[in-house]
């Protein structure tokens, strides 16, 4: 195996620490969440009393002024023990930056140090019934009014966080018919009049996720609700833009801890699991296909790790990442059917870790942007524009 190099001893330090977190925070109710539909509110108050909550942000904001490393060590941690529930990443990674990034500095002042204590959980609100991996058809839209306020109408589905949540970054036309020209990103508090969570949508997989559909009617919104307020005015497509190559190859550094743990839990199943008098270890075809399945996660740990240098270095491109995203998500499919195969039928039983991480793998090729929309945007950097 490839040493990793990536990380500090300090950063290692910190995945023990986070690991234990996990371990005493989280496995043991990670089933019963599953069975709820969501993880215990309690759970982002323990992870912001312990500093496990936007750990990059500067210190001033709340965070520990950390770099991203510590974010994909935990990551790492939460994805290899199947945590599904856990939305810390989104949270931490995606929409504390959109304020850190775009907010203007009352925005910052008043948001940040909330996300960072877990007093408040962030969601972020793309995808619509009718407009998934394409942004540019969303149909929300944010009008101003003669007061300076913006009226909100539309509705955004699977959302993450989207049930716990007490801010959500919206997508919105401002100027519907400007296209991607006219998108805006507001921001969103729980209580607001016309605002309104429908029930917690149920999945194949991640079922301790609070993934939920969101309803906007007449809502209306104060001008600072603009993230970044005038500034960033019809700006929202291109904050967007900018932001999902690390949205991307998080998803990617999630797919192969997943699939490294896979390989894992299969080796001590097939080492102890006896067939025709001998381990399933002992035939061929388990040991070529565990050492196929091990070659192929060790080259994609190391795509993934150069992206992560690429990203720290601010060099990391939107078709690097959506080749990690895609590549990754693949494999980990690939990696979790093979490893509920050489489990047998224990494969199917919903008790085995494996089966879980089988059906939570599923949609890593969907959201973020599905794999084809992937390659849509790899061949376009190759010059291969469609129409």
């Amino acid at each position: 195996m490839i040493e990793r190099t990536l990380f500090s001893p300090e950063h290692e330090a910190f995945r023990d620490s986070f690991r234990r977190f996990c371990t005493q925070e989280i496995a043991p109710h990670h089933a019963a969440w599953e069975e709820q539909g969501y993880v215990d509110r309690e759970v982002w108050r323990r992870a912001g009393e312990n500093g496990f909550l936007c750990m990059s942000l500067p210190e001033a904001y709340g965070g520990a002024g950390a770099d991203r490393l510590y974010s994909v060590a935990q990551m790492e941690v939460l994805s290899a023990g199947g945590y599904s529930g856990i939305g810390f990443g989104l949270h931490s990674e995606i929409v504390a930056p959109y304020l850190l990034h775009y907010g203007t500095e009352a925005q910052k002042q008043h948001y940040l140090p909330r996300l960072a204590r877990g007093e408040m959980v962030g969601a972020i609100a793309m995808s619509e019934p009718a407009a998934g991996s394409d942004l540019q058809g969303i149909k929300t839209t944010a009008l101003r009014q003669d007061d300076g306020s913006y009226l909100l109408n539309g509705s955004k589905t699977f959302i993450t966080n989207g049930w716990h949540a007490d801010l959500v970054i919206v997508v919105a036309k401002t100027q519907p018919a400007a296209g991607a020209k006219g998108t805006s990103l507001f921001l969103v508090e729980r209580g607001m009049p016309g605002f309104d969570k429908g029930q917690r949508l149920k999945k194949l997989g991640m079922k301790a996720q609070d993934t939920s559909e969101l309803f906007f009617n007449n809502v209306r919104l104060p001008a600072d609700s603009l993230l970044g307020g005038e500034a960033q005015l019809n700006r929202g497509f291109i904050c967007l833009m900018e932001q999902l190559p690390w949205e991307r190859l998080q998803i990617a550094i999630g797919a192969v801890a997943a699939a490294q743990a896979a390989i894992g839990w299969t080796l001590d199943y097939v080492k102890q699991r006896q067939v025709f008098g001998q381990s399933v270890a002992a035939f061929q075809n388990t040991r070529y296909t565990l050492a196929e399945l091990q070659t192929e996660v060790q080259v994609a740990q190391v795509f993934v790790d150069k992206c992560v240098e690429l990203l720290e270095a601010g060099t990391l491109d939107t078709a690097t990442a959506s080749m990690a995203k895609y590549w990754c998500s693949d494999l980990q499919c690939k990696v979790m059917d093979e490893c509920v195969q050489l489990h047998g039928g224990y494969g199917y039983m919903w008790e085995y870790p494996i089966t879980r991480a089988y059906a939570d793998a599923r949609v890593q090729r969907i959201y973020g942007g599905t794999n084809e929309i992937m390659k849509e945007v790899i061949s376009r950097a190759m010059g291969l524009g469609g129409r």
